[in-house]
């Protein structure tokens, strides 16, 4: 019956979906979107709050996402995608702060390319599993390490940007090791500036920090495949 199809771009009930998400410079998102309706038929697209909204014939959806908020500066263009990828190309410079238990990485970047950046190794020790004293000795040290790490990624973060001027901060890696980062004094005169969608990235080595400087300029894209894929 149609009354039990369910509505383009959803899933049909009780079936699991997969979703995915990739980053597309703007230059890039007109012949995606192409693609993507070659590949799962005619679409339907909306304005949201969270970004553009794509729902194909098949049921596919996808999520656009601009990388910063327009501020006054909204991207030109006589549709909604083309405007979106207009905003993404402007370039903008931010400062990125991304950090895991196995190293660090900031950098500032515009246009997608590297303007300054610093990486290192600072090891936080994994979970234990052991009980008891042996446990407790190990939290400590696991506390300490971390706090030593926040504060020497503090110091090197405050390097970078100090030389830079950018608008945004872009945190990633591990959220609250990040947090505690941006939550230190060193790091104070960037407390204000507003901060992007989480970048979620394995441990930041220099190709690390490379792709993720191109990341944040780019649209963030989140595609959700038809049910039964």
């Amino acid at each position: 019956m149609a009354g039990n199809r369910p509505e383009r771009g959803q899933p049909a009930p009780g079936r699991g979906v997969s979703t995915r998400t990739a980053f597309i410079p703007g230059p890039r998102l007109a012949g995606w979107v192409e693609r993507f309706a070659a590949s799962h038929g005619d679409l339907e697209m909306e304005d949201h709050d969270d970004g553009v909204r794509l729902a194909a014939a098949d049921g596919a959806t996808a999520l656009l996402q601009a990388p910063w908020p327009d501020d006054g500066r909204p991207g030109r263009g006589s549709g909604l995608v083309e405007r979106l990828a207009s905003l993404a190309s402007q370039p903008r410079t931010v400062g990125l702060l991304l950090v895991r238990r196995g190293g660090y990485g900031v950098a500032v970047a515009s246009e997608g390319s590297i303007l300054a950046a610093k990486t290192g190794s600072k090891y936080v020790q994994s979970r234990s599993a052991a009980g008891g004293q042996s446990q407790q000795r190990f939290a400590r040290r696991r506390a300490n390490q971390a706090d030593a790490m926040v504060e020497a990624v503090a110091e090197q973060a405050r390097l970078v940007f100090a030389a830079q001027t950018f608008e945004y901060i872009l945190p990633g890696g591990d959220r609250a090791l990040a947090d505690d980062v941006l939550a230190l004094p060193a790091l104070k005169p960037w407390a204000g500036l507003p901060r992007l969608a989480y970048l979620d990235v394995p441990d930041p080595r220099a190709a690390v920090v490379k792709k993720a400087a191109a990341d944040a300029c780019a649209v963030r894209v989140s595609v959700t495949d038809p049910p039964g894929r």
